[in-house]
């Protein structure tokens, strides 16, 4: 989380409003063109600290401007609205952070009543419309600063082989519903030989439209980094059974397991070692998928949580960390983990308590696992509950688990 006791103050914007005080008319329009050539947001050193920088968001408004706002992560509070400063004597608008270095986050202002992207920064994240229910996405600014991990898997690359997907619906008696499920097939893929290793991926929409799977096992296949392994991406995270599915709901424990998996099985030849498979999830698809692992460490031998919402728990039930609780109480089970959570995720708006701080839980999942004997790769970025983070990664934590672990470090 930012700090945010004593609000850092920009040392280019304090020489402009003293410029501008001075009566230096020429100095508003100087800083303008500046910062249109070298973009925005402002990145400034801070003497005498290596690790942070200050952070200066800018909004250039209009004579009828009355507020604007900065909409992100940063403050630690998921889509948090904070107020930016209007300089006065200028049509600048302003809101400065003290960040790591390494940190990569997305934004937006709003203005007017309405969410916009930068108009100073060409960098883009794009979250797309789901037309099949109806979903309206949006484009948000991108901050990514010097330090920000590389993401080298997550880019399409001229010339490799290319795996395909595959959409299927999959109805299911036990939940009385039908689901959305795509299925990647790695390059020469072939129903005799070898069965195939494979990834049960939830929200499958979202890793197949954010988070560019396909594309991230294309270019770790061709590089020999992981076996060639199907994966399974069911689901979406605007299903409106969503909420309920995700949250170590039994039915659709079944449903996976007495349904999906046994269809998929006869459809693609998938192996029944549980060493070559692993259950991927972010947000409360994470904690279902440590759930799924749980419950069956048979099917599925690696659990990769993103930001997993492991502060859960039941209606009705007084204590929050209802999963991480039930692995405290249970004999130790072959299961490996891949875990990790963001600096900025410790206010993210939850139906099942309110505001949640998943960077603690992921700690504490962490924790209560590795004094059980699990084998654990934990990682903590300076991010927020994001799938701009995520999507670099999934390799990260498919390498950790499937390739283990090689030229990667881990808390």
């Amino acid at each position: 989380m930012v700090e945010t006791e004593f609000p850092p103050i920009s040392p280019r914007l304090e020489a402009l409003q003293q410029a501008v005080k001075a009566g230096n008319s020429a100095a508003l329009d100087a800083f303008w063109q500046e910062i249109s050539r070298q973009g925005a947001p402002l990145i400034e050193p801070i003497i005498g600290d290596e690790k942070h920088s200050l952070v200066t968001f800018l909004w250039r408004g209009t004579d009828k401007t009355q507020n604007v706002a900065l909409v992100s992560n940063l403050s630690g509070k998921m889509g948090a609205s904070e107020a930016m400063t209007h300089l006065s004597e200028t049509d600048l608008w302003y809101k400065t952070y003290k960040l790591p270095n390494d940190t990569r986050e997305s934004y937006q202002f709003a203005v007017a009543g309405n969410n916009v992207t930068d108009l100073l920064n060409p960098r883009q994240f794009v979250f797309p419309d789901d037309a099949e229910l109806g979903f309206t996405g949006w484009v948000s600014s991108v901050l990514e600063l010097p330090n920000a991990p590389p993401q080298p898997w997550s880019a399409p690359r001229p010339g490799i082989p290319g795996g395909e997907i595959t959409l299927h619906r999959i109805r299911s008696d036990f939940l009385d519903n039908e689901y959305r499920v795509w299925v990647y097939t790695p390059p020469s893929y072939t129903s005799d030989g070898a069965a195939y290793g494979f990834l049960l991926i939830l929200d499958g929409w979202f890793y197949i439209q954010l988070i560019p799977t396909p594309t991230i096992l294309d270019n770790l296949l061709a590089e020999d980094r992981l076996p060639p392994l199907v994966a399974i991406l069911v689901g979406s995270p605007f299903d409106p059974t969503r909420q309920r599915d995700l949250a170590c709901y039994p039915p659709f424990e079944e449903f996976v397991t007495k349904e999906l998996l046994p269809w998929a099985r006869a459809t693609y030849r998938l192996t029944q070692d549980p060493a070559q498979t692993c259950v991927v999830g972010g947000s409360r698809g994470g904690l279902a998928a440590a759930y799924l692992g749980f419950k069956h460490p048979e099917l599925f031998g690696q659990v990769l949580a993103q930001s997993g919402a492991f502060s859960w728990k039941p209606d009705g039930d007084s204590k929050f960390y209802w999963l991480p609780r039930q692995f405290e109480k249970s004999p130790r089970l072959p299961l490996r983990f891949y875990l990790e959570a963001g600096f900025f995720e410790t206010a993210v708006v939850t139906d099942f308590g309110g505001e949640q701080d998943f960077l603690a839980a992921a700690r504490h999942m962490r924790d209560v696992l590795r004094v059980k004997g699990y084998e654990v790769y934990y990682q903590e970025f300076s991010t927020g509950h994001n799938p701009l983070n995520w999507k670099g990664t999934l390799a990260t934590g498919l390498l950790a688990l499937l390739a283990g672990g090689a030229n990667e470090r881990y808390v």
